[in-house]
């Protein structure tokens, strides 16, 4: 079976693209992700006042992240192939708008159902556009600029963090956390703005079929490449997410001065995405590798480094740095498993990362309800040494992008 179904494109009925007017379409499409990635992992900071609103315990309040990944899973494939004949820019702009619409009703809802409903429309908006817009560099500038294009597109995660948490805890903190929605939801509207008038029309190249994603998850090195996004982000998002509990139980820090953790933290995530980037082409299992090990060290000493404040900032450092190298890793990995169907390729990059970034906030949730923060912490860690243990395995077997499994 083929990967894809070319459609017929005719490209010069495209108004002519300018570099000026190709990398505003890129620095578009950024912006899209980053309110995306901002308004997944806005309640990481907000966690425990939206609990103390609606009177439910960290753990129910986990259920914030869970619910976008489970259905951003579930999204990706099918919202790709349903469709894969329409317009890309259109597909981009209804899926911001979903958002936009998402924001506002997290701001005024008045039950916390009501917060996992507009969760929902999120989790669709992230396996929508998550799918579509992260191949799409090649089809807005030329050649030789697709490299640096994907770089900046993917920049958005770790910005998303520098950025989007530590203000949503800082407005949460001085307005409340509805307020800190309710800007995410203003913002998100001047992206749908700036996707309507810098991205060209983009009729669709390929159709994506479920047949096709089927048929990538036959070969060794898509199927590593899941295992190792699994493992990695089951361990970062199972522990991240409640690094607010804590830093404020365990750590005994204040509020302002855990969101200037978070910052720390999302700063190190931008210099790990562009150390990640700049050698992952060269050194993929090298990369996903260390920034396994770097997790699992991190994780597994913060129990008893994490008690004062002078062990936890290096440590959030290295994480950041760590986790920062991981999108680009997973997606690059994915993306040389199936140089010929791209979109699929990107599907199964986002459909297996925001499972797991879901069941991560599951499981750590479970746990943080039963035992402690430090728990969760140690437990994470111990998944990441089987990230760990899996790069390593990978190497025995010679099985990565560009190789096939050894008989």
């Amino acid at each position: 079976m083929h990967a894809t179904t070319t459609a017929s494109v005719d490209d010069e009925r495209l108004p002519p693209r300018t570099p000026l007017s190709g990398w505003l379409a890129v620095v578009s499409v950024m912006s899209g992700i980053f309110v995306i990635v901002t308004t997944e992992i806005l309640p990481i900071g907000l966690l425990t006042s939206i609990g103390s609103d609606f009177t439910v315990t960290d753990g129910m309040a986990g259920l914030m992240m869970t619910m976008p990944g489970f259905l951003a899973a579930v999204s990706a494939p099918l919202v790709t192939v349903a469709t894969a004949r329409y317009d890309r820019r259109l597909m981009l702009c209804v899926f911001v708008f979903l958002l936009a619409l998402a924001n506002f009703l997290a701001a005024v809802a008045p039950d916390y159902w009501l917060v996992l409903v507009s969760r929902v429309m999120v989790g669709i908006t992230i396996g929508g556009f998550w799918s579509i817009g992260a191949g799409l560099a090649e089809r807005l500038v030329p050649p030789a600029s697709v490299g640096r294009a994907t770089a900046v597109i993917f920049s958005a995660v770790p910005l998303g963090s520098v950025l989007g948490v530590p203000a949503g805890t800082l407005i949460g903190e001085l307005a409340g956390w509805r307020t800190a929605f309710a800007i995410m939801g203003a913002l998100t509207v001047g992206v749908l703005v700036m996707l309507i008038l810098f991205v060209p029309p983009l009729p669709p190249a390929q159709a994506t079929r479920l047949g096709v994603l089927s048929g990538l998850l036959r070969g060794a090195t898509t199927r590593f490449a899941l295992l190792l996004t699994f493992l990695v982000v089951l361990a970062h998002f199972g522990t991240y997410t409640y690094v607010t509990p804590f830093l404020e139980q365990v750590t005994h820090a204040s509020g302002g001065l855990i969101t200037t953790f978070l910052l720390i933290f999302g700063a190190a995530g931008i210099l790990g995405n562009f150390l990640g980037g700049a050698w992952v082409g060269r050194y993929p299992r090298t990369v996903f590798g260390l920034a396994a090990a770097l997790i699992a060290a991190v994780t597994l000493l913060l129990p008893a480094l994490g008690r004062w404040e002078a062990g936890a900032v290096p440590l959030l450092i290295v994480w950041g740095i760590a986790y920062g190298a991981v999108p680009v890793a997973s997606q690059t990995w994915f993306a040389k498993a199936a140089p010929h169907a791209p979109e699929a390729a990107s599907v199964l990059f986002t459909a297996s990362f925001q499972a797991t970034i879901s069941l991560g906030a599951l499981t750590g949730g479970v746990l943080l309800d039963r035992s402690s923060p430090s728990a969760v912490m140690l437990l994470g860690g111990c998944v990441a040494v089987l990230a760990v243990l899996a790069v390593l395995a990978a190497g025995a077997h010679r099985v990565g992008p560009g190789r096939a499994a050894r008989p």
